[in-house]
């Protein structure tokens, strides 16, 4: 900013003659051919302590979420640099983290199948003692609907009403066996 200033000012006042600071800030520098050199980031992780990577195993479900997101992230900047590098607990606990038994991973408790087995079947029992329940006070009878009378008198009825002129009626609702003789009575 001072550079295009300075450059501007003397441009402008072009009877004033530069003095030497003057002159050295007007100096441009030929352009330099730019080289692109991509660079690795060095970085200077350190170890993370013994005390925070021991028996992760058995406290990590145990740590706060945010307390859970730190050491990770911190073990991830650890795994940035050479592997070679890292300590055998921060490469057990990157492990552990990475592809544990916790969260969704976890296994079933010993005994989940057993009270699986066991809901299930006094589910079952209890559908099995309401079916019987209803059964035993439902009437004994079928219902008149459902005896060979009925529906051929069904099928005689669609007949004289042409319920299917296309291709006639075939007559299929017959499907059961014949009534009782005074099933009719009370009509």
């Amino acid at each position: 900013m001072l550079r295009s200033s300075v450059i501007r000012a003397t441009r402008s006042s072009a009877s004033i003659i530069p003095s030497a600071a003057t002159r050295q800030a007007l100096r441009v520098p030929r352009a330099a051919p730019v080289v692109c050199i991509k660079q690795q980031q060095a970085r200077q992780a350190h170890a993370i302590s013994n005390p925070t990577l021991a028996n992760i195993e058995k406290r990590w479900e145990d740590m706060p979420p945010q307390e859970q997101a730190d050491l990770w992230m911190s073990l991830r900047d650890r795994m940035k640099a050479d592997w070679k590098e890292l300590t055998m607990q921060e490469k057990k606990a990157a492990y552990y983290i990475a592809f544990g038994p916790h969260g969704p991973r976890r296994p079933p408790p010993p005994d989940e199948g057993r009270k699986v087995f066991f809901l299930s079947m006094s589910l079952i029992g209890a559908a099995v003692i309401i079916f019987s329940i209803t059964r035993m006070f439902a009437n004994p009878q079928r219902p008149r609907t459902m005896t060979k009378e009925w529906q051929e008198a069904s099928e005689e009825y669609l007949r004289a009403q042409g319920s299917e002129p296309i291709t006639g009626f075939k007559g299929m609702l017959v499907q059961s066996k014949p009534g009782p003789k005074d099933q009719f009575k009370d009509e």
